[in-house]
């Protein structure tokens, strides 16, 4: 194996150590060291999800479970097919959890280090870089699901403690890996949400000095806040730096019936979809960094045939970002069917076993991503009305009051007693069963979303 080559960054470009321009065409490995609710179908946070089948599976059970869930969600065929098709880099997010005890604060978990060691070794013999992607912080940095957050408030950004604790962490994922060229850097907060905007700059400037003091040679990938899409917040780059905005494309994931075309009252064509990317990355075309699309991607149905003009919107965004030098992750690898380049197949053990929570996950709308509050507006009608009569001006941090309103209705009030009756659907299994159940997941027993990588090898190759 060739040692893949040291990356930094030159003005607006990536380049390896030869100054030679690096353009990162990558995919997200979402739902694996950061487990979340659309991917592998469990209803509510990732830390609800282990409490319900550590009560149903046991220790034991348990244990056995996730052993050969984080074996093999990702393993050397993964690694194989994402080479096949063109891939050059992998966003890893992580959950701070695996490093860190909330009971034992400061206290490095050495064994957390043990797959994200394996992934980055598999993939770099394949030729694939690595960029450690921290998605779930103490404290949550976010209002939603990805940051393991069970509630809808983001105390990160409230309590100098977690933010003491997030900088401790990444001292020391830096220093694990800071002569390991074939990470190309770290991405130290996903999707932050600091409320008042005042917060995340000195935070990141404390942060980038303590990662620098322990590694002075990895990139930084720094999202904007409001979930990256806010850059105001930040004057001058920090030195080999790369900013990072998340470009989703609303008729691709908003229940849209066409491409070009209207959603939510709003036409959409090529041209919509540039001006809203020159948009997204006006900070850094401004500040002449390099442009990272740390995520995006369209979402595909599972209740309906694959929509051939979802994958023409990922073809136009593709060129787009093709033509402005963007590089990008596209946003799943592996998931139960909705949005993954590859997923579990519909009668493997796992799905069978959950699938009348999936059934109500869909009928209650639970999810966030992906799900449909049209089975629960006899609840949320009357609600709405209320807000309407009562607090008509009310426009809550960070998408307003009809997003606030289904996170704590469906996202919290109908998820948490669902996250029950999905641990109930594991009674009864023993530990051998319960590694049979995990194994769902590997890429031999996987179905690949041809479609879509047509149209990544077309791209890429």
């Amino acid at each position: 194996m060739a040692a893949l080559p040291w990356l930094r960054v030159d003005g607006p470009r990536i380049v390896d150590e030869h100054g030679t321009a690096v353009t990162l065409h990558g995919v997200g490995l979402g739902g694996w060291l950061n487990m979340e609710n659309f991917i592998a179908g469990y209803p509510g946070a990732e830390q609800q999800l282990r409490a319900a089948l550590r009560s149903a599976l046991g220790e034991e059970g348990y244990a056995r479970f996730f052993d050969a869930f984080l074996s093999g969600f990702f393993a050397e065929a993964d690694a194989a097919h994402l080479a096949s098709l063109g891939i050059d880099s992998v966003r890893i997010p992580v959950n701070y959890r695996h490093f860190e005890d909330d009971q034992r604060p400061f206290e490095l978990r050495e064994s957390g280090f043990t797959h994200l060691d394996r992934v980055i070794g598999e993939l770099a013999r394949h030729g694939i870089y690595s960029i450690i992607d921290l998605h779930a912080l103490p404290g949550c940095q976010n209002h939603h699901w990805h940051s393991d957050n069970p509630t809808h408030v983001a105390s990160f950004w409230q309590h100098r403690h977690f933010q003491d604790r997030a900088v401790w962490l990444w001292e020391a994922i830096a220093d694990r890996y800071r002569d390991r060229p074939e990470v190309a850097g770290y991405n130290p907060m996903n999707e932050p949400a600091d409320p008042t905007g005042e917060l995340i700059g000195p935070f990141y400037a404390r942060l980038e000095r303590a990662i620098r003091a322990v590694d002075a040679r990895h990139i930084l990938f720094l999202d904007g806040n409001r979930y990256a899409t806010d850059f105001s917040a930040f004057a001058e780059p920090l030195p080999n730096t790369v900013y990072s905005t998340h470009d989703y494309a609303l008729p691709g994931i908003a229940g849209g019936t066409g491409y070009p075309g209207t959603t939510r009252g709003e036409y959409f064509d090529r041209a919509v979809l540039e001006e809203t990317f020159l948009r997204r990355t006006e900070y850094m075309r401004r500040t002449r960094t390099p442009v990272w699309i740390g995520e995006f991607g369209p979402v595909y149905p599972t209740d309906r045939p694959l929509e051939e003009w979802r994958l023409a919107l990922l073809a136009d965004q593709l060129d787009i970002y093709r033509e402005h030098g963007a590089s990008w992750a596209l946003w799943t690898y592996k998931d139960i069917g909705l949005q993954g380049l590859v997923h579990a197949h519909p009668e493997s053990p796992y799905l069978q076993r959950i699938a009348p929570v999936l059934e109500a996950k869909h009928r209650l709308g639970t999810d966030s991503w992906g799900g449909s509050d049209a089975g629960v507006r006899a609840i949320l009608d009357p609600i709405d009305a209320v807000f309407d009569r009562e607090f008509p001006g009310f426009d809550p941090y960070p998408w307003g009051r009809r997003q606030f309103v289904a996170g704590l209705v469906r996202h919290i009030l109908l998820a948490e007693p669902l996250v029950e009756r999905f641990g109930d659907a594991f009674a009864g299994v023993s530990p051998e069963e319960a590694e049979q159940l995990a194994a769902s997941f590997r890429f031999a027993h996987c179905v690949e979303r041809t479609p879509l990588s047509e149209v990544l090898r077309a791209h890429l190759l």
